[in-house]
């Protein structure tokens, strides 16, 4: 098991320098001056060349990446063109509500659509899996902004159990914090549990229908102990695969759902800096968001091995 983390962990590096580079390049690559966003159109030639000559931007690409990287490998990842402040410390302020959101979100959506999953699979064809099936496909096909309105139009507006948008930090009050995640938390996790469920019952249904579960039931054991002991985990792989990709790519794409709900997450900044063409800020976001993947990518190869020995091998 060690050596095999340890394979998969090696295998990352390469992947990490080239999403780096390709993050680098196209930013790099796209239409517009940052000497210009932070000087103004009315600055002087020699002003932007001082400038340029500061920020480094006059060297050739690859000098400019391998500086880029170098200070972003210990944690300098520049300064904002439009605010002067450290990249850094933005993201830092920023990443805390994005990562709450994401990880109640998916144990949200774990909670929902995993047993949600099984109990559809169980029974193909009756009542529960038809309405659970129903269920699902309205979860898929609604948008995230019109489920966060409706659930904010109910619990806040309707029935005043719940505050309508505003984040606390979990560190300073869990409680309050929690009452302001719980509404994004199902408008951002129903998706995904949607998903989770599809995915889990079509696993299953397939997995029940294999020569060793008739085998455990032919042996005496009873429906429970076949279907969560030996059914779930060999039907977990896919499952697996969808919950991480999925968890990986919400640390960024959760922005609607922090738009809707007023919460001071990483989705707001990159969108910011995207329309103030602030491209150290982007690259800043587009790296952290890109890191992420690969390493939920990785937890994902180590859970294979965990869920199947003969990954491993």
């Amino acid at each position: 098991m060690t050596k095999y983390i340890a394979q998969k962990l090696i295998a990352t590096i390469p992947v990490m320098l080239l999403v780096s580079a390709g993050v680098f390049l196209l930013l790099q690559l796209i239409p517009g001056d940052p000497v210009a966003a932070m000087l103004g159109e009315n600055a002087t030639p020699q002003a932007r060349e001082t400038l340029r000559r500061e920020l480094g931007l006059d060297r050739p690409l690859p000098e400019q990446y391998l500086r880029w990287l170098g200070r972003a490998l210990t944690g300098d990842l520049g300064r904002s063109i439009r605010s002067g402040q450290p990249i850094a410390t933005a993201i830092g302020n920023a990443i805390g509500p994005t990562a709450e959101l994401t990880i109640l979100a998916l144990l949200f959506a774990v909670a929902v659509g995993l047993p949600a999953g099984i109990i559809a699979a169980v029974r193909p064809g009756s009542l529960p899996d038809v309405v659970l099936n129903l269920l699902a496909l309205i979860g898929v096909s609604m948008p995230t902004f019109w489920s966060g309105l409706l659930l904010i139009f109910l619990f806040s507006l309707g029935l005043g159990w719940l505050p309508p948008s505003g984040y606390a930090r979990f560190t300073e009050s869990p409680v309050e914090s929690l009452r302001y995640m719980i509404l994004p938390m199902i408008a951002l996790g129903s998706t995904i549990a949607a998903v989770v469920m599809r995915q889990t019952r079509g696993s299953m249904v397939e997995v029940l229908t294999s020569d060793y579960i008739r085998t455990a039931y032919s042996k005496g054991l009873i429906e429970h102990a076949v279907v969560l002991r030996h059914a779930l985990r060999n039907a977990l792989i896919p499952v697996i695969t969808v919950i991480g990709l999925t968890g990986g790519l919400l640390l960024g794409g959760a922005v609607i759902t922090e738009t809707i709900f007023a919460i001071p997450g990483m989705g707001r900044v990159i969108v910011a800096a995207i329309f103030e063409r602030d491209f150290p800020t982007v690259q800043a976001g587009a790296l952290l968001i890109a890191t992420t993947v690969i390493l939920m990518n990785l937890l994902v190869d180590v859970l294979y091995a965990y869920v199947d020995p003969r990954v491993r091998y």
